[in-house]
């Protein structure tokens, strides 16, 4: 079969994507809710700032926005992870980053599967915050064995998903019959199943370990526990909430409100308590509950770089050593003003982030520059000044371990967060995988790198127009 007869991954991640997005409108009604009041927050936010709307537009990030999701799912073995890695490959998705969440009280180690290159962000930028529980912190070690035995026996893929995935590495790729076929029988992964695989006391124990624990073995497979669509304006989403009939996590994850966004702030509602059946020991079905899924929001900042990284850690952590976010949110006003004192000596326009070295950009051509040749290769900061190259913000595509696990946290119940050993491990993480993971401030130092040679190299070769 020739190349070009395959469908492309980013056609095919597209489309998983969209039926993703339908699927789990039916299955929580409340996601729809949520795009609505995200679709008019971004309608009112462009509307009233023209310049963010020709900035968007002129970079391609406009229409993008509205088809922007990421999800997030749990894994229980090595074996599930290594395989999800290949399946999200035929979707040219691969894995970004490592999160090691157990320094938060959770007992998983991460990863975000998502498209890496300009062009394939451009066309549909779904990502897949993929974690593996950490068996190696339950402190029950009778209970790790009969968890490692639970999920050893489940296979959360079909087997036809696994041949796709198989033929797409052997031959290149998929056709268009193959490549339906293999959305379909993916989607199934991701599906809810209201019949637990474990009997109510053996849920009760993993429940009583943590609730994610609970969460992850006690299933059939690994249902998608929220989609999140991106917002321009994630505080007004927050106010907005209750008026949709949904009530907003006090605290919005991330840093605080600001001119020039920066890295991802969340807010989420709290999950919603469903109904599922247990085994019981005469083989019938016993009525209970479950709590995973919930709804989150999110909106994206620039990138960035490493000196930038740590000035927000250190920001975020002396914020926190005033005020600490109390779980059921009743300091919530006290710690967005500690928040928000902190962060004052972080820059809040682009010209000074990109001057501190903070933040990462992608340069173009200016009318001017476009008009323009030059015969000796500038400094960038010459060329800016000269009028000829202009900077836009790299959007952050990946996420924040802290903010990760307050989501988590806050929709698990406020009892949740529960005392691990901080054991980071991305060695084993990555032995699990099958793969390294990409080094996020590597990939976006190459993204910035690439436009400032595009700009020298259109500025030494072009011939001025007339």
């Amino acid at each position: 079969m020739k190349e070009n007869s395959f469908v492309s991954a980013d056609d095919i991640r597209s489309a998983f994507s969209a039926a993703m997005s339908v699927m789990y409108r039916e299955e929580v009604p409340a996601y729809g809710t949520l795009m609505e009041l995200v679709a008019k927050v971004n309608d009112d936010t462009l509307d009233a700032d023209p310049a963010l709307k020709e900035r968007l537009d002129a970079t391609d990030s406009l229409e993008r926005i509205s088809e922007e999701r990421h999800g997030a799912i749990r894994l229980g073995t090595p074996a599930e992870l290594s395989m999800m890695r290949r399946v999200f490959a035929v979707m040219g998705m691969y894995p970004v980053g490592y999160y090691d969440l157990s320094t938060a009280g959770v007992p998983v180690h991460s990863t975000a599967f998502r498209p890496v290159g300009e062009t394939a962000l451009k066309r549909n930028p779904f990502r897949v915050f993929t974690s593996l529980l950490r068996l190696d912190l339950i402190a029950d070690e009778s209970l790790r064995a009969e968890s490692e035995v639970i999920l050893a026996e489940r296979r959360i893929f079909t087997p036809v998903a696994g041949e796709l995935a198989e033929k797409a590495e052997r031959d290149g790729g998929l056709d268009r019959a193959d490549a339906e076929r293999f959305v379909s029988e993916v989607l199934e992964t991701f599906r809810w199943h209201d019949k637990a695989n474990v009997s109510a006391d053996m849920y009760k124990r993993l429940h009583d370990a943590h609730r994610l624990i609970a969460d992850v073995v006690s299933f059939k497979g690994p249902h998608i526990n929220h989609l999140t669509p991106r917002t321009l304006d994630i505080d007004q989403v927050q106010a907005l909430m209750p008026e949709y009939g949904i009530a907003p996590k006090a605290v919005v994850e991330g840093p605080p409100t600001r001119k020039c966004p920066i890295l991802l702030r969340q807010t989420s509602f709290k999950a919603l308590e469903e109904a599922v059946s247990f085994r019981d020991g005469d083989g019938e079905w016993k009525a209970g509950s479950h709590t995973a899924r919930f709804g989150e929001i999110e909106q994206r900042g620039i990138a960035l770089t490493p000196k930038g990284r740590a000035l927000y850690d250190e920001l975020l952590e002396a914020s926190r050593k005033i005020v600490r976010p109390a779980a059921d949110g009743s300091n919530a006003r006290e710690y967005e003003a500690a928040l928000a004192k902190a962060f004052e000596s972080f820059p809040d326009t682009w010209a000074g982030i990109r001057e501190a070295g903070l933040g990462y950009f992608s340069y173009s051509l200016t009318d001017k520059g476009r008009k323009t040749r030059i015969s000796d290769r500038r400094d960038i900061n010459a060329l800016i000044a000269d009028g000829l190259v202009q900077f836009d913000a790299i959007v952050y595509e990946d996420f924040l371990p802290v903010s990760a696990a307050g989501i988590f946290q806050s929709n698990l119940g406020d009892g949740a967060q529960q005392d691990f050993v901080a054991s980071p491990n991305q060695k084993r993480f990555e032995i699990d995988l099958g793969a390294t993971v990409l080094n996020e401030f590597d990939h976006y130092a190459g993204i910035e790198e690439a436009s400032i040679e595009s700009c020298l190299r259109a500025l030494t070769a072009a011939i001025a127009a007339e």
